[in-house]
């Protein structure tokens, strides 16, 4: 191990929501930090926080690849965050969805087996497990029936990190993570979307947004709050999977008015409907229990919804001024 006696964690997918809020966190508790990104080209080093957070290319298909990696950085804590996670690819290449969101999991963590077996490793797992569950809320211990790729490779992740767990005494957890919105958010998220179509409305650049139904319920909650979870779970003496969610849902519709509202606009003069680009509807309502975290954990959301709309609206607002970097 290095000489220093400061933590390292190695964060995949670094570069998106999870991983920056994650990163910024380690680094104010003082770890070491090491990002990976699956591009051959990426840059060197990622800002976050004002330091620079060294980028190391990995392969996620390449087991050798994922070894050498952690022989080379020896972390203490590893957190999983790539993923193929947009809507439009829950199904639309479910080889590439499963190699990614589920066998790649399966050689990070036999590599960890032969290679640092000490290593605690954190998993970002979905609600998406709980598909088509008859039960809501839903808890750790509702039964996991996913309906598209996405959540079926999510599915062989939690189960195989279990089946590390018992059979060769690794630290691995899977974080159940709950929609879980911020500024940083994609743009291809409909949360996002929201937000953005609503400040360039209010700034006069568009006049129209489009959405599927605005009936769908989400149970949606604050990011840099759910890795705040990811880290305690590595923290706790035994490692355990965790449901991490608000427990409370809100429409689409309640999204719409939160963030038009917050511009002083009405969002029925401005959203279209169009019904055919609306995905199906849930039997289920997916609502988070999140009862476990904040017993064992001692783990609290601290940002309300309509805080967290008016967070992400006013970030994409600032990013419309003068001088501000789209």
């Amino acid at each position: 191990m290095a000489a220093n006696s400061r933590k390292t964690a190695l964060i995949t997918g670094i570069a998106g929501q999870d991983g920056y809020y994650l990163a910024e966190l380690l680094l104010n508790e003082d770890y070491n930090v090491i990002g990976t990104s699956h591009r051959s080209n990426c840059e060197s080093f990622i800002r976050i926080a004002g330091q620079d957070v060294p980028i190391c290319h990995l392969d996620l298909h390449d087991a050798r690849s994922i070894s050498a990696l952690l022989e080379k950085t020896e972390p203490s804590e590893v957190y999983n965050f790539a993923s193929r996670s947009s809507s439009s690819q829950l199904f639309d290449d479910p080889i590439a969805t499963a190699e990614i969101n589920g066998l790649a999991v399966v050689r990070f963590l036999e590599a960890l087996r032969k290679v640092l077996p000490a290593t605690r490793f954190c998993q970002a797992s979905s609600s998406e497990l709980f598909a088509k569950s008859r039960q809501s809320p839903q808890d750790e211990d509702t039964q996991m029936l996913p309906s598209n790729a996405y959540g079926a490779a999510k599915l062989l992740a939690h189960n195989m990190i279990g089946a590390y767990r018992d059979q060769f005494g690794l630290f691995a957890c899977s974080a159940i993570l709950f929609n879980h919105e911020s500024p940083r958010r994609g743009i291809e998220y409909v949360t996002r979307k929201i937000t953005y179509s609503v400040a360039r409305i209010a700034a006069g650049l568009k006049d129209k947004l489009t959405l599927g139904s605005l009936e769908s319920r989400r149970d949606w909650g604050f990011a840099g709050d759910y890795v705040h979870a990811m880290w305690l779970m590595l923290q706790q003496d035994l490692p355990e999977d965790y449901v991490i969610a608000s427990g409370h849902t809100h429409s689409v519709r309640d999204f719409c008015a939160f963030a038009f509202s917050r511009v002083g606009r009405d969002y029925r003069d401005h959203v279209i409907i169009e019904e055919n680009a609306a995905r199906r509807p849930e039997k289920i309502e997916l609502c988070g229990n999140p009862a476990k975290a904040m017993t064992r954990l001692g783990w609290r959301p601290t940002v309300a919804f309509a805080d967290l709309v008016g967070m992400m609206v006013d970030a994409d607002c600032a990013a419309l001024l003068p001088g501000a970097e789209n």
